[in-house]
């Protein structure tokens, strides 16, 4: 068949299209950073350590600069590494890269509602509710500080009753500060031998346990493959489905009971605001968002606060000097009788050194949380596509041999200043940095200060082995980082 002049010329304009745009992004992918060479199918992953990816990325960083891209399977990454690019990244240009990777694995969990994984205007709109609502609760309802002394108290009383017997303090400080938020999400504490707050803490304990696995990252690699597929990644749905029904049946109790003068907790603040705002189309604020919000609290507050916990609590056999010291400071400043306050912590430098150090080097989140690029970048010479992958390596950022003088070591003075004074490192990104800095900073600080020293004032803690026993290198996943199990003594002072 012959083409006539007209269609030949449309058939020669498209090809020239085809070409040019064929051309246009060639450049555009030739401008981004350099890494090494994906395999088919799965990218870079099999030269990533499965249990430490992390440290992998390092090590590539070594080679092709600090700003890199790699490929997980086939999805594009660019990865941040040490504190200039991060810092660069996530606070110089934080609007660029303040957007969130749709994770496949945790959209399964959330189906794209709540603040953790959201972007736009629905991440924009619960991100200010939550900051505020919490600020509020932690300043002028002045609620915040009463829920963690309460709760510091029934921690004191379950560690007497030991009696000074040797115990695995993981679930003991997993039931306190899971109560923390439980009285700031609910509005009522749990008894700890409460059967669905204990089945509470067992869903969680096998979902985190889950999402530290290699099924994650096979999930999100191949997520339409992997939900074919049987494997732990289905408990982890299944564990999560039904702590967001546990939320869901709360949610229905608080509509119930709901007084519009008087907020008890997150639930009702948020349910007010849906109120106020029912007749305006573009609000986020509904059932589904709201559940899935109050889901990333209860998951995010109560395991990496009580992870560190115990994770400074081990430092402190580790180094008893540490522990003495941190005793002294609290003995002049506060005594033996009087519950310690938020203001404290101006006049305590050392203790919260310790705090800040105990962060630096467990190292919670080393991988961070991936953002994306939400335009089009031209960052340091390079050219990052709107919608790729970016990894702020915070692991790198906290162990930065340029700005920490023993980053492998655990060093409370990388915090105090030549007289003893607390300065703030700005290589300590504990909690992230920039727009999507993590929303509940303020709580895990004010909970560790008052859960550490509240413990300290009462008791001095060893182990039966003796310091010599305790290794305090955490487990590394790609998901997050843990202290190793021991054995507390709690001797009351």
């Amino acid at each position: 068949m012959e083409l006539n002049p007209l269609s030949c010329a449309l058939v020669a304009l498209l090809l020239v299209l085809v070409a040019f745009l064929f051309r246009r992004d060639r450049a555009t992918y030739s401008k981004l950073p350099p890494g090494p060479p994906p395999a088919f199918l799965v990218g870079n992953m099999l030269q990533l350590d499965r249990k430490a990816p992390f440290k992998s990325l390092v090590k590539l960083s070594e080679r092709y600069g600090p700003v890199l891209t790699v490929y997980l399977g086939r999805k594009r990454c660019v990865v941040l590494v040490g504190y200039k690019a991060v810092q660069e990244a996530l606070v110089d240009h934080s609007e660029s890269f303040c957007g969130r990777e749709p994770i496949p694995f945790f959209n399964r969990i959330n189906r794209g509602y709540g603040l953790g994984i959201s972007n736009g205007e629905r991440w924009r709109q619960l991100r200010q509710f939550t900051v505020t609502t919490l600020r509020d609760f932690n300043m002028g309802k002045n609620k915040l500080e009463t829920w963690i002394h309460e709760e510091a108290r029934h921690l004191i009383e379950e560690l007497e009753y030991t009696k000074g017997s040797p115990s695995d303090p993981t679930l003991l400080l997993n039931l306190s500060v899971s109560n923390v938020i439980c009285s700031l999400v609910f509005g009522s504490r749990f008894d700890y031998q409460d059967q669905r707050f204990l089945r509470l803490l067992q869903l969680l304990k096998e979902m985190v346990h889950g999402m530290r696995g290699p099924w994650v990252q096979l999930y999100n690699t191949f997520p339409t493959i992997m939900d074919l597929l049987p494997g732990p990644h289905k408990n982890v749905f299944a564990s999560a489905q039904q702590l967001a029904d546990f939320m869901e049946d709360s949610v229905k109790e608080h509509k119930q009971t709901l007084r519009s003068t008087r907020p008890r907790d997150f639930i009702d603040c948020f349910l007010l605001r849906q109120e106020q705002e029912k007749n305006n189309s573009d609000s986020e604020f509904n059932s589904h968002n709201l559940i899935y919000t109050i889901l990333g609290l209860f998951i995010a507050g109560t395991e990496t606060t009580s992870t560190t916990l115990r994770y400074i609590l081990m430092l402190l056999i580790k180094y008893p000097q540490v522990q003495e010291r941190i005793q002294q400071e609290i003995k002049a400043v506060i005594g033996a009788q009087r519950r310690p306050a938020l203001e404290d912590r101006t006049a305590m430098p050392f203790t919260d050194a310790v705090i800040h150090e105990s962060q630096r080097l467990l190292d919670t989140v080393p991988m961070n949380l991936p953002h994306m690029a939400t335009q089009d970048i031209f960052f340091r010479g390079y050219t990052i596509p709107k919608g790729t992958m970016v990894i702020p390596l915070l692991h790198s950022v906290l162990q930065d041999q340029e700005h920490w003088v023993s980053p492998d070591a655990f060093n409370p003075h990388h915090f105090l200043d030549e007289q003893g004074r607390f300065k703030r490192h700005p290589a300590f990104m504990a909690f992230s940095a920039g727009k999507r800095v993590c929303a509940g900073e303020n709580l895990a600080r004010a909970e560790l200060f008052i859960f550490l020293v509240s413990l300290l004032q009462r008791f001095s803690f060893s182990c039966p082995l003796g310091p010599a026993s305790i290794c305090i290198t955490p487990e590394r996943s790609a998901f997050a980082s843990v202290p190793q199990s021991y054995q507390l003594i709690a001797t009351p002072r």
